[in-house]
């Protein structure tokens, strides 16, 4: 198993498995395997140490990922939020961050639904 910024990556095709990293996706997987000349249609078992090199070097050069790239975006947030700015407010309350509507389908950022009490179905006695 290919072991890349401290992600063992499965035996698929590169561009697919290169974004298992966090921070690469396939866009990015494609630029590293086109700059370091490897074929992207290999498969992960198929590469040889030397290909595994080129890619593990060309990745801690010239991106960030894993880690690092987590601290820095946690670090933005806590930044936001400890000059309180709106979107910092946002982040702090749970709510969504880039202008979408709360009064329905916000769910992903607002967690599941409480328990509605008092809330009983309209007989209707006709």
């Amino acid at each position: 198993m290919v072991r890349i910024a401290s992600v063992d990556l499965p035996n698929k095709r590169l561009d697919i498995a290169l974004s298992y990293i966090y921070g690469i996706g396939r866009s990015s997987a494609l630029k590293i395997l086109d700059k370091v000349g490897v074929d992207w249609t290999k498969k992960t078992e198929d590469l040889t140490p030397e290909e595994i090199n080129k890619i593990r070097k060309e990745i801690e050069q010239n991106y960030k990922v894993e880690g690092d790239l987590r601290r820095e975006i946690a670090a933005n947030i806590k930044r936001l939020i400890d000059i309180g700015c709106y979107r910092g407010l946002r982040h702090l309350k749970g709510l969504p961050v880039r202008g979408q509507r709360t009064r329905t389908n916000a769910r992903t950022r607002k967690g599941p639904r409480g328990a509605r009490i008092g809330k009983r179905k309209k007989s209707s006695s006709s």
